[in-house]
């Protein structure tokens, strides 16, 4: 590896901001097509692919701008790429991940030597007692899990006036466009992995906001499920009705191959269950540069006049669509009744009752092994508290089971005014394949002491159904990147990519972080 050359490069045409580093990354940017094609020619070994991630997490992540975006890496990463070297020598290929190095939110628990954190310091030395479901899956695949990705502690859902990106456990992960913005959360470390060229794909998770703002924030494609079509089991939890694993990559295709290989019915996850026959293997297949053609799309209007950067980026974005073949329908609100409130109670709820479920899973070694003892260990521990506090865990704690009567009407009419009364009727009346929206705005600066700045987000309406969305690149605003929401129905992944994959192919609007630092 070329060493990293620190720079004075003076201003870029945005503004008050300087390159931080340049380097030369042999893999930069290439795709999974490109690394199948150079591992069948020979180009290249598993294990020569797998060391230049390595080494390029140690140089730009651990130091130079210290993106700060892994928390742990697997220490038989290049045992396991070596084993993969050795299975093509002989003609065998796993699975469409073979050989491809794939970093996990860590969150999600795998039976090797890494533990399992959670991003709180509760957990640095908490090891389950097997591979989550899905990371068997990718495994199974042939995926190279070469690490733990840095989040936002508890996924974001601890406390108050939180800072998207810091755990105790991994401290603050970057956004590697400008150093001192943030990458949003709480897939933050997962996002930022994947954009700045420290693996091929990322796996993240979301319940409200999760696995696209981050993707948004970092120029990448972030796919949020289905609730159901890939399992939860072996997956830290806030919510049984809204989490789901997804995949992140730098392009459409890239994650459609990855969410291929993650689905499946898993008998620990009940969500899962009403997937069959409703999920496929290969997605890929549903990749159309003329998808836009003859889709009638709605255009939710919410956070217009908000920013009017973002405005201008969305009309073009449109203009865009309706040149492929789109018909744009403006939509003014898809719910009448917005069912946020709902949403707050139902994720109290289910956060102790999954939680406490998940300590459980751990077995007689869990280091902590309730809500209560964890929010014991915050109390005592210098770090955990003291930036922002865990509200959110007092309030789950206080709640009762799932039997309530208050769970059960909030989630009734969390379930009626997102879907019945929200995202299925807007739809329906309309006659329309999908909705689109901006994301979210430019990322702030991040502030340990104000916590997050956001703007607007629209990743509620589709969080809260459980249904899919997908985010694409649509652009810059000086050197701080933008994306595109794509989201609709219930199972609807394979019309929401080939609408997400035609405008990529129509735009291309994905570009490298170049690692900027504020004047």
């Amino acid at each position: 590896m070329i060493p990293l050359i620190f720079l004075v490069a003076g201003q870029t045409p945005s503004g008050n901001l300087q390159n931080s580093v340049t380097d030369s990354f042999r893999f930069e940017e290439q795709d999974i097509t490109q690394i199948r094609l150079g591992y069948s020619n020979g180009t290249f070994t598993v294990k020569e692919l797998v060391q230049a991630y390595l080494d390029r997490i140690n140089e730009i992540d651990k130091n130079g701008p210290g993106l700060n975006s892994i928390i742990q890496i697997n220490p038989d990463a290049i045992q396991i790429a070596e084993e993969l070297d050795a299975e093509m020598k002989q003609g065998k290929v796993r699975g469409p991940l073979h050989g491809i190095p794939v970093v996990l939110k860590d969150n999600i628990d795998t039976h090797d030597k890494m533990a399992t954190t959670g991003g709180s310091k509760a957990l640095m030395n908490s090891y389950p007692l097997k591979d989550s479901f899905i990371a068997k899956q990718l495994r199974d695949a042939g995926a190279v899990i070469i690490g733990k990705a840095n989040l936002s502690e508890w996924a974001n859902f601890r406390g108050q006036l939180s800072t998207s990106g810091w755990s105790g456990a991994g401290g603050q992960t970057k956004n590697p466009y400008v150093l001192d913005r943030n990458p949003c959360g709480s897939s933050s470390g997962s996002a930022v992995a994947v954009s700045a060229n420290l693996t091929m794909l990322a796996i993240g998770t979301e319940t409200d906001g999760s696995i696209v703002c981050p993707s948004h924030s970092n120029c990448i494609v972030g796919i949020k499920p289905t609730v159901g079509l890939v399992s939860r089991s072996g997956v830290i939890p806030i919510s049984f009705t809204q989490d789901t694993p997804g995949p992140m990559a730098r392009n459409v295709r890239d994650a459609a191959i990855c969410l291929g290989a993650m689905t499946g019915v898993d008998p620990a996850d009940e969500k899962t269950l009403v997937s069959k026959g409703k999920t496929y293997t290969d997605y890929t297949q549903f990749l159309k540069d003329d998808g836009l053609k003859g889709k009638r799309i709605g255009l939710y209007k919410v956070p217009s006049g908000i920013n009017y950067k973002v405005d201008t980026l969305m009309y073009q974005a449109v203009e865009l669509m309706k040149s492929r073949g789109a018909e744009i329908i403006e939509l003014d609100k898809i719910s009448e009744e917005s069912p946020d409130s709902y949403s707050f109670q139902i994720l109290l709820y289910e956060y102790k009752d999954g939680l406490n479920k998940y300590f459980t899973s751990l077995g007689p070694k869990a280091p902590v092994k309730s809500i209560e003892e964890l929010i014991a260990f915050n109390k005592s521990d210098p770090l955990e508290l003291k930036y922002f506090n865990q509200k959110y865990l007092e309030m789950a704690q206080e709640k009762g089971d799932l039997n309530s009567r208050e769970y059960l009407e909030a989630l009734d009419k969390m379930m009626k005014g997102s879907r019945d009364q929200g995202i299925d009727k807007v739809m329906n009346e309309h006659n329309l394949d999908a909705i689109v929206a901006p994301t979210g705005s430019p990322a702030w600066k991040t502030d340990l002491i104000n916590g997050d700045s956001f703007q607007f987000g629209t990743s509620s309406p589709a969080a809260m159904a459980g249904y899919p969305n997908i985010n694409v690149p649509m652009g810059f605003i000086n050197e701080l990147p933008v994306g595109i929401s794509f989201f609709g129905r219930a199972w609807s992944e394979p019309v929401l990519l080939e609408i997400a994959y035609a405008y990529e192919t129509a735009t291309k609007h994905r570009r490298a972080p170049k690692f900027l630092i504020s004047d």
